[in-house]
């Protein structure tokens, strides 16, 4: 093979001095040397079959992590002592030599030390041959060895029969070697040339582990742990605060909204849906009394009445914010939808189709487009003006439904039979289904568009995931129903937490990474309709129940005489809408 090594001869002792790969903290592939304190004493072994710890860690590669951090953190001498005295060093001699070779342009030795550092995939040969010699083949064109450039993109790098397309969109620099950067045939643009460092970092990430550690690997080791330590946390519900590593992750009860911080008394009769709006900022409730209701969250947390919403003459049995919040959409029982503007509460426009009744109420991700599902089991689309865009007629959706659309507009879902969900797929018309062996009462859609919350007549919530191949995940018991519909939310810090309403008057709260029921709110004096978590504020919780009141809960206060200083730094009572504490 052609060689294109630099003119000067490779340096004997390695040396950091080439420019430092972005995303590597403060270390790099070859360490800084160092002298290490004459107190250490090597050891014969490398260590390889040594085991430590409870689960048979391999000490070279304990040891071989703990010195990553160090030289990552700028300490060179420490690194280098823990090499010297345990006589495990950070990289093989073969791999540091392969290291040393790239980054000297050693273009041919490092090809032959490549099948030497203990790749057994032929595939990853392959591939990291090639980027070398891109290299190689970029750093010829710069020189303006234009002959030697074409000699190695025909006897090395075409041979190797891998990325036949990058191999045509290089033979373009030959024609036009000063062309720096280029539409290549992919129609991505292309750089020509990268810093060896650059390259290397590449390498790396193509290489097993076990080759060249992945940097920053104990830090990354750190934070997996501390991740299963939150997640496997019945309360975590709060991302604030520093991360100690002095002792395993902890949270208290108390992270949990339980306690009524307001009580809002605005309906008439049974309050039958609420939902926060996508920013926290606003809440709107429905109700039999043939209302809506959208209230302000203050920003001392306080609730209050901003709009009453008539104009309905059945009940209102569901709600539907706009993607930016600006506008809410109202569904009568079997009557019509209304749009209506949050800010000034005035009615835009009412949907209706005929002789049919609607029944359900959602907006297109882009705010755009009305969906509506109808008494003859179809679904239509509109316009905001109302015209009629398309209707999915057929079985697609029964008398008591919900209907919900992914965020990113592609699916449609809904329930079609007593016992079926219904997932439409907008773009290929094709269907998918969730069958039950229970009669759906609701459902509900997670943030992320993943996963979907059943609600059962038998008093389950089924949780199932919905991206790719629909499987069941989880269930959840506990809470009462035996004749109305009862809703159930995901909720909290990263929707962490599952919550229902229930027909004994009380709010249930679930882990859902567990399945462990994990609090029952008391406080209402008729069934629990419907729940919703502020998506802003984890520690915000809304019910809606048929005493004709909405409870807002928060997190517990100090009284008192719980305060150690014995001040009082909060309020204890129960505020109503208007001011009043009880």
């Amino acid at each position: 093979m052609g060689g294109a090594e630099d003119d000067e001869p490779p340096s004997k002792r390695v040396k950091a001095s080439y420019t430092q790969p972005k995303g590597y903290s403060n270390g790099s592939f070859l360490k800084e040397s160092a002298t290490c304190s004459s107190m250490a004493r090597p050891l014969a072994s490398q260590g390889d079959d040594e085991l430590i710890g409870s689960q048979g860690i391999k000490k070279v590669e304990f040891v071989r992590v703990i010195a990553d951090a160090l030289y990552s953190l700028g300490y060179s001498k420490t690194g280098a002592c823990l090499e010297e005295e345990s006589g495990i060093t950070f990289h093989s001699p073969t791999v540091t030599t392969f290291i040393q070779q790239i980054l000297n342009g050693n273009w041919d030795g490092s090809l032959a030390s490549l099948r030497k550092i203990g790749i057994a995939d032929e595939s990853i040969i392959k591939s990291a041959s090639f980027i070398i010699l891109q290299q190689k083949f970029f750093e010829l064109l710069d020189r303006e060895k234009v002959t030697e450039a074409l000699k190695t993109l025909r006897t090395e790098i075409s041979p190797l029969s891998v990325n036949s397309n990058r191999v045509r969109e290089l033979s373009f620099f030959i024609l036009f070697p000063k062309s720096r950067i280029t539409d290549g045939v992919s129609g991505q643009r292309m750089v020509k040339s990268k810093a060896r460092s650059e390259l290397l970092e590449e390498l790396q990430k193509m290489f097993p582990p076990t080759v060249m550690i992945p940097d920053g690997r104990l830090l990354q080791l750190v934070e997996q742990a501390l991740d299963l330590q939150r997640e496997a946390c019945l309360f975590h519900n709060s991302d604030a605060g520093e991360t100690s590593l002095y002792a395993n992750h902890h949270c208290g009860r108390d992270q949990i909204p339980s306690q009524t911080v307001q009580i809002l008394q605005e309906h008439q009769d049974e309050v039958w849906y609420l939902q926060f709006s996508h920013n926290g900022k606003y809440l709107a409730s429905s109700s039999s009394d043939n209302s809506a209701v959208i209230w302000e969250v203050n920003l001392d947390g306080k609730v209050s009445l901003k709009h009453r919403l008539t104009g309905h003459q059945k009940p209102v049995s569901s709600i539907s914010w706009s993607p930016d919040d600006s506008q809410i959409l109202t569904c009568g029982v079997e009557e019509v939808v209304r749009r209506w503007d949050v800010s000034s509460g005035e009615c835009l426009h009412v949907y209706e189709k005929g002789l049919l009744g609607l029944i359900s109420c959602s907006w297109s991700p882009d705010g755009k487009c009305v969906f509506s599902g109808l008494t003859d089991k179809s679904i239509v689309i509109w316009d905001l003006d109302g015209k009629e865009i398309e209707c999915l007629k057929g079985q697609k959706t029964v008398k008591i439904s919900d209907l919900q659309i992914t965020s990113d507009g592609k699916l449609i879902i809904t329930i079609c039979k007593e016992t079926m969900i219904l997932l439409i797929d907008r773009e290929s018309k094709s269907e998918r289904c969730i069958e039950e062996e229970q009669m759906i009462v609701s459902f509900t859609l997670s943030r992320d568009n993943k996963y979907l919350l059943v609600s059962l007549v038998n008093e389950e919530l089924h949780l199932w995931n919905i991206e790719g191949r629909i499987r069941p995940v989880a269930k959840f018991k506990g809470h009462k129903r035996s004749r109305f519909i009862v809703r159930a939310c995901f909720g909290g810090l990263e929707q962490a937490f599952i919550a229902s309403g229930s027909e004994d008057s009380q709010v249930y709260i679930w882990h859902r990474g567990s399945g462990e029921l994990i609090e029952t709110l008391r406080g209402h004096s008729g069934a629990v309709n419907c729940i919703s978590w502020n998506p802003v504020n984890p520690h915000m919780l809304a019910s809606a129940s048929d005493d004709r009141s909405i409870r807002i809960w928060g997190l517990k206060q100090l009284s008192s005489k719980q305060n150690d200083k014995g001040k009082s730094t909060a309020n204890n009572g129960i505020h109503y809408c208007n001011g009043a504490t009880i």
